[in-house]
C-alpha cells in the first residue's frame, strides 16, 4: 500500500499537493513547520517539524516499515534577494542532503526532489533550455539558483549510491492556495488592493501550482531514475498577468516602467517596503530574471510523463477568486476609480 510523505506541506506547492493526494484518497504525510496551521484534508497528517532535523524527518516514516513509499521534498526557501545567505543554504542543500541520505536508509521507493529551473544554466536569449544532466553553482546567478544547483547535484549523485530519485524543475510558479507568501501572488494581491506602485517591462515562464503539484506526481510514478524533467508553461510579459488580474477583479493602469529604469528605483523601493514593513517584489535579483532567457521547454515532461499546464487565464481567474474569499480583500478597485 502506498504512503505518500511530502515536506514542505504548508507551501505553496505543498498544499496544492495535499489538496490532490486527499482527494485521490491516498494516505500522505505532510511535515509542516512548528506552530504553523495548514488545512486539514481527508487522508492527511501532519507532522510538526524540520527539514534539518534527522528525528523531524524520521518521524515521518514510524510505523510505514512495510509501507510503499514515495516521498516528495517541496521543503525550501524561495529567496529573490540575490545573496546566498547560511539559513539559505542550510535549508535548500543540507536540508536536501539529510533528506537524501534517510530516503536511502529507509529504502523508499521513489523521491521526487523539487528543484527549479534557477538552477539550468542560462544560453543565449535565442536558444531553448532544456534539461541538463549536471549541475553547479558557478554556472547560475543569485543565491536561490546556487543552492538549488547544489541540491540538484547532490540529488543525482545520490542516484549512483542506489537512490531512486527523479528531479522535477518547475518555473515560475502562481496559482491559488497561497496567502500571498509566494512572490508572485503577492504581486496580484498587492495589485488588487492598490498597492503595486507600477508595472515593469519583462516576464517570465509562469506556471500554475496545480499543474506542478500533478507534474510531481506523474514524476513519482513514471519518472525514471536519475532524470530531470522541467515543469513549465511558457514566457508571459508582467503586464499580460495584471490585464488579466484586472479583467477578473478590477484595478488601475499602472506606468509600465522599461527594466534599466525599474533598476534605477529598485534601492529606493526596496527602503519604502523595509519602512512599510512589506517584502520588496522588484529587486536587483527580481529584475535581472525579468530580463533572463526563459525559454523552458517542456517537451520531455509532456512526451514522458503526460504533463500538460493549463492556459494562464484560468491560473489568474482561480487565483483572483481564492484571494478575494480567503484574504478578504474587500470590494475590487474599478479602473476609473
Amino acid at each position: 500500500m502506498k504512503l505518500y510523505i511530502v515536506t514542505g506541506a504548508n507551501g505553496h506547492l505543498g498544499s496544492a499537493l495535499m489538496r490532490i493526494l486527499s482527494e485521490r484518497g491516498l494516505e500522505t504525510r505532510g511535515l509542516i513547520l512548528p506552530g504553523e496551521k495548514a488545512e486539514s484534508y481527508p487522508h492527511v497528517t501532519y507532522y510538526e517539524g524540520d527539514v534539518r532535523s534527522r528525528e523531524s524527518i524520521c518521524k515521518l516514516f514510524e510505523g510505514a516499515e512495510d509501507r510503499e513509499i514515495l516521498f516528495i521534498h517541496a521543503a525550501g526557501i524561495v529567496s529573490i534577494a540575490g545573496n546566498l545567505t547560511p539559513a539559505l543554504y542550510d535549508v535548500n542543500v543540507n536540508g536536501t542532503r539529510l533528506v537524501c541520505e534517510i530516503c536511502l536508509e529507509k529504502k523508499v521507493s521513489r523521491l521526487v526532489y523539487v528543484s527549479s529551473v534557477h538552477a539550468i544554466p542560462e544560453k543565449d536569449k535565442l536558444d531553448v533550455l532544456s534539461e541538463v544532466d549536471a549541475f553547479s553553482p558557478d554556472q547560475v546567478v543569485g543565491g536561490y539558483a546556487k543552492t538549488k544547483a547544489e541540491a540538484t547535484q547532490y540529488v543525482l549523485d545520490q542516484v549512483a549510491r542506489g537512490l531512486n530519485a527523479v528531479v522535477v524543475h518547475p518555473s515560475g510558479i502562481i496559482g491559488p492556495y497561497d496567502a500571498a507568501r509566494n512572490h508572485i501572488v503577492q504581486m496580484v494581491r498587492d495589485y488588487l488592493t492598490g498597492k503595486l506602485p507600477a508595472c515593469v517591462r519583462g516576464g517570465y515562464d509562469f506556471v500554475d501550482v496545480r499543474d506542478v503539484a500533478e507534474g510531481c506526481l506523474l514524476a513519482a510514478e513514471k519518472g525514471r531514475p536519475g532524470e530531470c524533467y522541467i515543469l513549465s508553461n511558457r514566457h508571459y510579459e508582467v503586464r499580460e498577468l495584471l490585464s488579466m488580474v484586472q479583467k477578473e477583479g478590477g484595478g488601475r493602469p499602472l506606468p509600465v516602467l522599461p527594466l534599466w529604469m525599474a533598476r534605477a528605483f529598485a534601492p529606493m523601493m526596496g527602503w519604502l517596503a523595509k519602512i512599510r514593513r512589506r517584502r520588496p517584489l522588484y529587486t536587483k535579483y527580481s529584475l535581472y530574471t525579468l530580463g533572463s532567457n526563459d525559454r523552458f521547454s517542456h517537451d520531455k515532461a509532456t512526451s514522458e510523463l503526460g504533463y500538460r499546464p493549463r492556459d494562464m487565464r484560468e491560473t489568474i481567474a482561480d487565483t483572483v477568486l481564492w484571494l478575494k474569499k480567503h484574504l478578504h480583500l474587500g470590494k475590487p478597485v474599478r479602473p476609473g476609480r
